[in-house]
């Protein structure tokens, strides 16, 4: 697989660092989001593969609310001393700063960049009786009926949220927003066909589609998904400049020391070119995001630019 060779390829250099502090030996693993979510399990996996070389001891602390603005300060407000990370994701990193007037943490100067974990590409999804068969029959209908047609998503301000909006800004359509508490009742709405529509991410939505529970008519990552190979991208349906995804990346409070944040980027590489790591994620539908702490700060502020203005020209708060 491509995927395999190109993220194997790009930690095969990798230098080991000197090990952290002697006297570091207990990481505190922020998680944002409860115990036993994707995001939850996915940080797990990670820590499992980073503990052995790290020598140390990875404790996960779930921290949830507040579009992940709790765990965000407290990391920010730890000391810089290589214990203390975040398993941050599009919410602090590309849209709270957007949606909230006033924050309790900067996401450009309150953070140490240490590396990508991820992507989460979105997948648009319909109940299996919608009238629209396939990604042209459903823009048809939508325009057909502009306002008629409901669409679900996780929350005000979340990823598939924020997809649908620009989806709609670029294809000139008028659907309307059913915001849920969590993507498992949008989910169980939509299959149940209460309401038709929304953007689903494979980690938690995959069954349903395989299952027949769903239909998926289009891919919103760069290229089909090898879970999804008969699913056409928004791209090849010429919905041009939508690729929407959830991405993911390993934060510490601002000012840690170089080394220490280039001996966690280079075992966090090392973690997403592990067998049964990349494995895990690939069942996700992740797409692991190797690469250096520069990379990752770089992405991470683009993603920032590019969703500041759906986010205000639809007037979506969070305050």
């Amino acid at each position: 697989m491509n995927t395999r060779r190109t993220f194997l390829a790009a930690t095969a250099g990798a230098t080991l660092l000197p090990p952290l502090h002697a006297q570091t030996n207990t990481l505190r693993w922020v998680v944002p989001y409860p115990p036993g979510g994707g995001t939850d399990v996915l940080g797990r996996t990670l820590a499992e593969a980073m503990r052995g070389p790290l020598g140390m001891a990875i404790v996960i602390e779930n921290k949830p609310g507040a579009s992940t603005n709790i765990a965000a300060q407290d990391v920010a407000r730890a000391a810089p001393d290589g214990r203390t990370v975040l398993q941050a994701d599009n919410a602090l990193m590309a849209f709270n700063e957007h949606l909230f007037k006033k924050l309790p943490v900067d996401p450009d100067k309150d953070f140490s960049y240490i590396g990508g974990i991820g992507k989460f590409p979105l997948a648009l999804v319909v109940h299996p009786d919608f009238p629209a068969k396939n990604f042209k029959e459903f823009i048809a209908y939508v325009r057909a009926n502009p306002g008629k047609v409901n669409y679900a998503s996780p929350g005000n301000g979340s990823p598939h949220h924020l997809a649908m909006e620009m989806f709609k800004n670029r294809t000139k359509t008028f659907l309307v927003h059913i915001p849920y508490r969590g993507a498992a009742p949008a989910m169980q709405d939509v299959m149940a066909g209460q309401v038709p529509v929304m953007f689903l991410d494979l980690a938690s939505g995959l069954p349903t589609i395989q299952g027949g529970k769903v239909r998926a008519i289009a891919y919103g990552g760069a290229e089909r998904s090898a879970l999804l190979p008969g699913v056409p991208t928004l791209i090849e349906e010429n919905v041009r400049e939508v690729e929407v995804f959830a991405f993911q990346g390993l934060l510490g409070p601002a000012g840690m020391a170089p080394a220490t944040v280039q001996r966690l980027n280079a075992e966090l590489n090392k973690a997403l070119a592990n067998t049964t790591v990349l494995k895990r994620f690939l069942d996700f539908g992740m797409q692991p995001m190797p690469g250096t702490p520069e990379q990752f700060r770089a992405f991470a502020r683009n993603e920032a630019k590019r969703w500041g203005p759906i986010i205000k020209d639809n007037g979506i708060t969070l305050d």
